[in-house]
């Protein structure tokens, strides 16, 4: 940068300022901001072996030594935030002479504006030899490339209380004021300090502390009012084992304090949400009982115990649990759940396990229990007490088993076996009781399994059988329709019903037996069908085969290749199916009756049947449950429950029948009530094809009684 002429007045003009600068004994340079060289006089070049043009435009950096060569930028900086107007002493430092030999010289350092531009003014005046000089050069680098390579900050202290030396982090990290850093005077900068600190008096002790032990290290953590932690380390300062001051360093910790504390949260938090997963692991959501796992782990270790302390378990489940949800929907299902779990708390004591296994299954496991007996009786009875459930009285049923550890080892899941043995008793013992296990229900469940194992061979080898019952029309006084009954004969005997069929829905065979029957009855009924396209045949048909979505397609393409029209066709159903959450049952209904496939409720007026919710239902007929006719004995009642059934069936445009008819008077009495069609014992039992005109000869002479009866009335 070339010197400025000056304007001030009575100044002398013509002077050149270059030659001036270059009478200079000591060396000049002018940095820029860049730390490029603009101007050198002729003692630099004599000082430093460069001639101008090797050094005019170059960095700096290139004429110092190592360890010093950061140092000039940092100090050029400082001194354009604080504006130039600190004071800035001299130094010492290392340059390097162009032919790789160093100098030490005393440096001194000033800006220089000129417009816009800023610059730093840089005079070198060589430095006298000195004693051991290379080894205080040494040391110099050294400790200058340690106080500013640093995120530390630095304080260097003499054994005379004087600041030998600071680097910018500390500066920077404190906020002291160079104009007191310059005093060099420990004491003053200990004093504003002091007024950072939440603990000044304990700063000040450690302080006091460490210069009366020169040879003592110490490490602590100093807290500011800002909010702001340091830790602080400080060792003593040595020069030839000779100590010769204290060093000071100090780091902020506050965002690593801050990161510790954000990962104690996070490891909090991580902890809560592993206790609420292992809760979960444990325990039943809705009812907030121990879960499956957690019972068998519970009963696995009582049965680990002691052999002297009794072990029972109690295993339940809700009867016909699935109507409510079907009916009432599953928020009341859960609400009913969660009510039987609170009443099993309060039959049990504190240690007991409750445990919900899943469905409406529940076991209780008591260990040490004076009387499970009472217990399970307790259960029954507390159970048996009605629950209202959004405005709906409900009475829950249960069936439970009981099982006890003998003396013997027994497993747990044979425990739980023998207590689901009991239960099942219960059931086929009418349900809403208690059964303790005895071993000779084995011999049941060994039946159970033997009864699937034979069914399900008989479905294999096509032994189903259809038995058909007529269905007769007072009006017209004949038979109508045939309902088309599986009949199982095995080993020569036949198998009820009320045995077999539960089994085929359990196990799933019930939608092969389905289209056993309606094809078996499709060909044995096909002449007596096409004889009078008004009959027709009815087939049961379960909420199994319903929920098979090809269902309905199955039906239509199996009456086509028998040659049945489907408007001969009529499916009988129980309410129970219109409830299944399964939108694949109603859609199967649907294209049936679209093709003309009827479809009757069967067992109308039992479970959750009402009146009202006739009109809901996609129906075209229904069947009233044989224990409304039951009620007929005389023929003189007056049961206005069975004229509502009929009248409002009709009012929807539906055909009714009546089951289980087997006196002349029940007959004459739902004549009279208009019921469409009459089906029972009165007019035939169900008959293997070989005998439908048996049937239809005794249906035939049970109408002319019917009607002789009903003339002499």
């Amino acid at each position: 940068m070339a010197p400025q002429e000056s304007q001030e007045p009575g100044a002398v003009s013509g002077w050149d300022y270059q030659a001036i600068v270059d009478s200079l004994p000591d060396a000049v340079f002018v940095v820029g901001e860049s730390g490029t060289i603009s101007f050198m006089n002729s003692a630099a070049e004599r000082m430093f072996g460069y001639p101008r043009t090797e050094l005019v435009g170059r960095d700096h950096r290139m004429i110092l030594a190592e360890g010093f060569r950061e140092g000039f930028q940092r100090l050029f900086n400082s001194m354009r935030r604080h504006g130039g107007t600190a004071e800035n002493p001299p130094f010492e430092a290392y340059g390097l002479r162009r032919d790789g030999t160093e100098i030490h010289g005393e440096v001194a350092c000033g800006l220089l504006r000129s417009g816009a531009e800023v610059a730093m003014t840089v005079t070198v005046r060589p430095s006298p030899p000195r004693e051991a000089e290379d080894g205080l050069r040494e040391a110099v680098s050294l400790l200058s490339a340690t106080l500013e390579s640093t995120a530390d900050g630095i304080l260097v202290v003499g054994t005379d209380g004087q600041i030998a030396g600071v680097n910018e982090q500390f500066v920077s990290m404190w906020g002291i004021p160079r104009g007191l850093l310059t005093t060099h005077d420990d004491a003053a900068v200990i004093g504003y300090v002091l007024g950072l600190l939440k603990n000044p008096q304990g700063f000040l002790d450690k302080v006091h502390e460490l210069y009366a032990h020169p040879l003592a290290e110490s490490n602590d953590v100093l807290e500011f009012l800002d909010g702001r932690t340091f830790e602080r380390y400080s060792r003593p300062q040595k020069v030839a084992n000779k100590v010769v001051g204290r060093v000071w360093s100090f780091r902020d910790i506050t965002p690593r304090l801050a990161a510790q504390d954000q990962a104690k949260r996070a490891m909090a938090d991580l902890a809560e949400q592993a206790a609420q997963l292992k809760a979960l692991a444990f325990q039943d959501p809705l009812t907030g009982l121990a879960n499956r796992k957690l019972f068998h782990d519970q009963l696995a270790e009582s049965l680990r115990g002691d052999r002297a302390v009794s072990v029972d378990v109690l295993l339940l489940d809700l009867d016909d649990f699935k109507e409510v949800n079907d009916i009432l929907g599953h928020h009341a299902g859960d609400e009913m759940l969660t009510e039987v779990a609170r009443r099993l708390r309060s039959c049990v004591r504190p240690d007991d396990t409750v445990a919900r296994l899943g469905g409406d299954e529940f076991a209780v496991l008591l260990t040490a229990s004076p009387g499970p007996d009472a217990v399970a009786e307790c259960i029954v009875a507390s159970l048996n007490v009605p629950m209202w459930i959004d405005g709906t009285m409900l009475r829950p049923s249960l069936s439970l088993g009981l099982a006890s550890a003998g003396p013997a080892a027994v497993a747990g899941s044979e425990l739980l076996r023998q207590a689901d043995v009991a239960m099942y008793a219960a059931k086929a013992a009418g349900k809403n009781r208690y059964m303790r296990f005895q071993p000779d229900m084995m011999t049941a469940l060994v039946q159970r399994t033997d009864l699937e194992a034979g069914l399900r061979h008989a479905v294999d080898a096509g032994q189903i059988m259809v038995h058909y019952q007529p269905v007769i029309s007072p009006r017209l006084g004949e038979v109508v329709q045939f309902e088309a009954l599986a009949r199982w004969k095995r080993d020569g005997e036949m198998v009820p019903p009320g045995q077999f069929i539960p089994t085929a829905e359990r196990s799933g065979l019930i939608s092969a037996i389905g289209l056993q029957v309606m094809r078996q009855s499709f060909t044995e009924l096909r002449p007596w069908l096409a004889a009078d396209a008004t009959r027709s045949v009815s087939v049961n048909v379960s909420g199994v085969q319903l929920k098979d979505c090809t269902f309905a397609d199955g039906v239509l393409r199996l009456a086509a290749s028998c040659a049945t029209d489907p408007r001969q066709l009529v499916l009988e159903v129980t309410e129970s199916v219109f409830f299944d959450p399964d939108a694949h049952v109603i859609r199967q209904l649907d294209l049936l009756r679209d093709a003309g496939v009827r479809v009757a409720l069967d067992d109308f007026g039992t479970g959750y049947s009402s009146l009202g919710r006739l009109q809901e239902l996609p129906v075209d007929a229904v069947k009233i449950d044989r224990s409304f006719v039951s009620m007929v004995r005389t023929g003189a009642e007056k049961l206005p429950i069975l004229n509502s059934m009929i009248n409002m069936a009709h009012s929807l445009g539906l055909t009714v029948t009546a089951e289980g008819i087997e006196t002349g008077a029940q007959a004459s009495y739902l004549t009279n009530l208009a019921c469409d069609s009459l089906q029972g014992y009165l007019f035939s039992h169900p008959e293997p094809e070989s005998g439908l005109e048996i049937a239809l000869l005794r249906s035939a002479d049970a109408i002319d009684q019917m009607h002789g009866i009903r003339l002499e009335g």
